[in-house]
């Protein structure tokens, strides 16, 4: 792959040293992790973090629910599907079953690189990109919605004339209407070649509705940053026209694809979905 970095390379693209943290308002990375059960929180975190709990006591469940979703979609993708090139923005902080861990625990080879534009995330980057030797990992510090600045920087690992599976796991949320989370997604698809795939999660306005809706004011009122805007399952299907959705299509996260002797909760507040690009 011309340009790429070497066999079992760790890189670390943008920034070399983490900005000032705002440590005053609550940062979603920072909240996710406090839900799943990580230390790298403080405390206006943990108070977003419970407020939301508070309103929606299941969604400490249904974070963990993406989570186990990340884990089945990157395994079925290594090793039924035969991908090698994982891009995942949006990221967040390290926790167990990162997508390098399960793609490579599948294929070796596999090479991955994250985009976050968190500074804790960037702080963690080091300890995120343990790579074996026979692939790589790449880290870059970068905004979702500057997706020429994430194509150039995953192109030293990724090779854009193989198929890559991009993973948008419960980041469009932080994309307003008005920033066009649409565009931003077919501009990177139409990026990957065909053969690649998309994997995207979106919280969901449409489920537990009045639960969702108080939960995302309270943290939007606590949150420094985007605020979240939560969308109905017609709205995140959108995301994937003129791509070749998966069976069983946009469905909730316990309901793609589960393992069979796992009982899954009846309700979680996302939609999900994997597509190919024909």
């Amino acid at each position: 792959m011309s340009g790429q970095a070497g066999n079992g390379s760790q890189e670390f693209s943008g920034r070399e040293t983490a900005p000032d943290l705002d440590i005053r308002h609550a940062h979603s990375a920072r909240v996710y992790n406090y839900w799943l059960g990580g230390k790298d929180n403080f405390a206006a975190d943990r108070e977003a973090a419970e407020q939301a709990i508070a309103a929606n006591p299941g969604i400490v469940a249904d974070v963990r629910a993406n989570r186990a979703f990340l884990v089945r979609v990157v395994r079925y993708l290594a090793s039924e599907c035969g991908i090698r090139q994982f891009l995942d923005i949006g990221t967040g902080l390290p926790t167990a079953s990162n997508t390098h861990q399960v793609a490579q625990a599948a294929a070796p080879e596999a090479r991955i690189v994250y985009a976050d534009n968190d500074p804790i995330v960037l702080s963690h980057a080091r300890a995120l990109l343990s790579s074996t030797p026979q692939g790589a990992c790449d880290y870059v510090d970068a905004d979702l919605r500057d997706t020429s600045a994430i194509l150039r920087a995953a192109s030293a690992t990724l090779d854009f004339g193989q198929p890559v599976a991009l993973m948008l796991l419960i980041i469009l949320h932080l994309i307003s209407d008005a920033d066009d989370p649409y565009g931003i997604v077919a501009r990177l698809v139409a990026a990957l070649p065909a053969g690649s795939y998309l994997v995207l999660a979106h919280p969901a306005s449409d489920i537990r509705a009045e639960q969702m809706a108080e939960m995302t004011k309270r943290v939007n009122q606590r949150m420094s940053g985007p605020k979240a805007t939560m969308r109905d399952r017609a709205a995140v299907t959108h995301f994937f026209d003129g791509l070749e959705l998966l069976e069983p299509g946009v469905v909730q996260p316990q309901q793609w694809r589960p393992e069979p002797d796992i009982v899954g909760q009846s309700q979680v507040t996302a939609w999900c979905g994997v597509a190919r690009k024909p």
